[in-house]
């Protein structure tokens, strides 16, 4: 079969998405991938995938920018002639169902998370959501990374068709392999690994962090990610004080990931949080908000704490926990992350699934 696949990011496609891709290429098919160019390109055509460039302006909301990637996206198809197309993300999932819609395409999609769009208020979730609704009517399947998404989007009317739910984008246990915990002796840091953004929960993680390095001196705060939104000046302040260390994006994550004593993530909202997981998969104890998405991938009290999202005292306290905790208890909820890593989360479970529905559309 000829497949195609709409992304907005060759970052997460190849990293998230690479084992999936191998897999179709292993079984013969033809794989061309519609992406904006960056610096996974040439390692996604290593895996035997042909590029085509898309530019995706992935949190603009002109809606000139959105029709022309429409266009192109109709373009693509009728040029490329795939028999089936997959998308990720709000935009390819909207503007490539509308596409596929179209040019009466089948096409499976997968909804990564609600994004900011939806979660805001006002027209411009009214547009979002109509949006959705318009383009996932033909949809074959809809993949779901947690049940709260699929919920919504079936009770509000948004997508009628089959619906599937998947362990987000899973985890691959052999790149991430269990760590053993960082010794007792050393000061306890946490990491926090994803973009700078709003969205994220920088500004409550900022605020804790000032207020607990006022209470325990021997606390690191490590920052690892792409600032995607102004927040260079502030991290530069924080980091003059003394309160955090900004390691800026970086390609060995597991490097962090290992020398960390937990990872901390106040997202608003998420699909299912790949730095959870991962996180979890290494061994390694995780401080979420208490939101879709995240509370999916621990256990309270057993691999990870849970705090109310938004609220800096409800993540002070939930930091302060962790410190308090004997040494063993905390290097006990990195095994039993890992456990639940293994049980729940491994990506050959998101593979599968996807290679169910493709022999579905092959009858």
């Amino acid at each position: 079969m000829k497949i195609l696949v709409l992304s907005n990011f060759g970052m997460g496609l190849y990293k998230f998405r690479k084992e999936l891709l191998e897999e179709l290429i292993a079984q013969k098919h033809e794989v061309i991938v519609s992406l904006p160019n960056d610096e996974f390109v040439p390692k996604l055509q290593e895996l035997g995938c042909k590029c085509i460039q898309t530019p995706i302006d992935r949190r603009g909301t002109n809606p000139v920018s959105d029709l022309k990637l429409l266009l192109l996206y109709i373009k693509i198809i009728r040029r490329v002639k795939p028999e089936i197309v997959l998308t990720y993300t709000i935009k390819p999932n909207v503007y490539g169902g509308i596409a596929c819609r179209i040019t009466q395409k089948p096409y499976i999609t997968n909804v990564t998370g609600l994004g900011t769009s939806i979660e805001s208020k006002g027209i411009i979730k009214n547009l979002a959501l109509t949006l959705y609704k318009i383009s996932l009517k033909n949809s074959k399947c809809v993949f779901f990374q947690n049940d709260p998404n699929r919920q919504f989007f079936v009770q509000n009317d948004i997508v009628q068709g089959k619906t599937r739910l998947i362990p987000g984008s899973g985890v691959n246990l052999k790149q991430y392999d269990m760590e053993e915990y960082p010794s007792p002796d050393k000061m306890i840091r946490f990491l926090y690994l994803g973009r700078i953004m709003k969205a994220k929960g920088i500004d409550e993680l900022l605020e804790a962090a000032k207020i607990v390095k006022e209470k325990y001196s021997d606390v690191q705060f490590d920052f690892v990610g792409f600032s995607e939104e102004n927040y260079s000046c502030i991290l530069n302040e924080y980091v003059t004080e003394g309160i955090i260390n900004y390691y800026g994006q970086q390609n060995n994550v597991h490097y962090f990931l290992k020398n960390s004593h937990a990872t901390i993530l106040p997202s608003y909202h998420e699909g299912t949080s790949n730095v959870l997981l991962e996180s979890a998969a290494t061994g390694r104890p995780v401080l979420a908000s208490e939101v879709p998405g995240c509370i999916e991938t621990f256990d309270d009290g057993i691999s990870g704490i849970g705090f109310e999202v938004k609220n800096v005292k409800s993540l002070v306290d939930a930091i302060i926990t962790f410190i308090k905790l004997p040494y063993d208890q905390k290097r006990q909820m990195g095994i039993a992350g890992r456990k639940k890593i293994e049980q729940e989360y491994d990506r050959r479970l998101v593979v599968a699934a996807y290679l169910e529905e493709i022999n579905n559309l092959r009858g």
